[in-house]
């Protein structure tokens, strides 16, 4: 038996060489040798049955999750009620695909981070994913969104954008991008954010198996329920904070409504646009309406969007497409980060049960949730099930 004198130095210098070399790696972007027990670690793998994501029950499904108003049963019920949503942001860079665990999502948003690639914030509450990335950086206009989910909603991400102080990097024109400052100033450094800078391994881990042909950035990946436990067991989050105060306490749920009768669908087949037009082929979208299912599959730079963890493709019973005004921060960081204002209002649509409708949306500040609302102002209610929600610059074109 080691002595416990000489345990505790050899757990310390594990631990400060798995911090180095993640801090190393994400903030230089270059690839660099892991720690062994890094290495060496299995994670649960999709095989494209399904068996990362919650297995199908037989129990009866009485409970609507409050996202996204899908009837679950009362053992996920059970789940959820100890808990509190969790966004993570997944990449959608070519060599990303195909992800895991966007299926289990309850929500997600979709728009550019940079140079036209887009990312999504995949909103978790009432289903688990065991195996969930590429997790990537925080934006800004994620942080705002996720604002809208009551007290301290949890927030996966790998570092985010920034201002560098000693290189001026992100620093320029007041840095409206800066994503890690506004985080800072909210005060979820180190109690809601579970940045992976801040989270040590094994919540995170990267998938060795998914190098071939890519860079290590594409190869980090969490759980929902890893980012769950550690949230209860290292900072006292569940679905109350340390004072009592449930995460829901602000929480305005959107309206929901069962799928419209076989005779009352509509015959909208398809939906087609793209984010930026430099940038067509690789991130143009199209979801194709499924009249038997009342539901709209998702075709991702011309091939179908399939989730590694289950090996089908995305399928989402409400597509929203928001178009907010987009704009340069000119903050002198040398990608370019960009913005999109996502206060205030603008035109929409909701395509549902085979209908299109042309809509608004209206955030009136940050913590406000955004609601859509119908030619008649009045709010459009949710088909029950995922929500997919597609941010696009104003004046982009939207066919159907």
């Amino acid at each position: 038996m080691i002595p416990k004198k000489i345990v505790l130095p050899i757990v310390l210098i594990v631990f400060l060489l798995s911090g180095y070399g993640s801090y190393s790696y994400f903030s230089s972007g270059k690839v660099i040798s892991l720690t062994s027990s890094l290495s060496n670690y299995t994670a649960p793998k999709p095989n494209g049955n399904g068996t990362t994501q919650e297995a199908e029950s037989t129990e009866p499904k009485t409970e609507e999750c409050p996202l996204n108003g899908a009837m679950l049963t009362k053992t996920q019920k059970d789940k959820w009620l100890t808990r509190r949503p969790l966004g993570i942001m997944i990449e959608n860079h070519k060599d990303a695909r195909p992800q895991s665990g966007l299926s289990a999502a309850d929500i997600i948003y979709e728009a550019v981070a940079e140079g036209g690639v887009t990312r999504f914030l995949a909103m978790y509450y009432c289903k688990d994913a065991s195996y969930v990335g590429p997790v990537r950086s925080a934006r800004i206009y994620f942080v705002r969104l996720l604002q809208e989910y009551g007290n301290y909603p949890l927030y996966g991400h790998v570092g985010g954008a920034n201002c560098d102080k000693e290189t001026g990097s992100g620093c320029g024109n007041g840095a409206p991008a800066d994503a890690l400052g506004t985080i800072r100033k909210l005060g979820w450094e180190g109690y809601n954010d579970m940045n992976q800078f801040g989270v040590p391994f094994p919540y995170y881990w990267r998938d060795y198996e998914r190098l071939p042909g890519r860079v290590t950035e594409h190869t980090v990946y969490s759980s929902t329920s890893k980012l769950w436990q550690y949230a209860k067991t290292k900072r006292d989050l569940t679905n109350v904070d340390e004072e009592n105060v449930s995460w829901d306490t602000s929480f305005e749920s959107w309206k929901f409504k069962d799928d419209a009768t076989l005779q009352e669908r509509g015959s909208v087949p398809k939906i087609n646009f793209g984010f930026w037009n430099a940038f067509a082929s690789d991130f143009a979208v199209e979801w194709k309406y499924s009249r038997t299912s009342n539901s709209y599959l998702r075709t991702n730079g011309g091939a179908l969007h399939l989730d590694k963890n289950t090996g089908k493709p995305l399928e989402s019973k409400n597509v929203i497409v928001v178009l907010a005004d987009e704009s340069q921060a000119n903050d002198d960081y040398e990608g370019g980060h960009i913005l999109y204002d996502i206060i205030g209002s603008g035109d929409a649509y909701i395509f549902q049960d085979g209908t299109a409708i042309e809509a608004t949306w209206k955030k009136a500040d940050v913590e406000s949730r955004m609601k859509f609302y119908d030619e008649d102002g009045k709010e459009v209610s949710m088909v029950r099930g995922q929500i997919f929600v597609e941010i696009l610059p104003t004046g982009n074109k939207v066919t159907y």
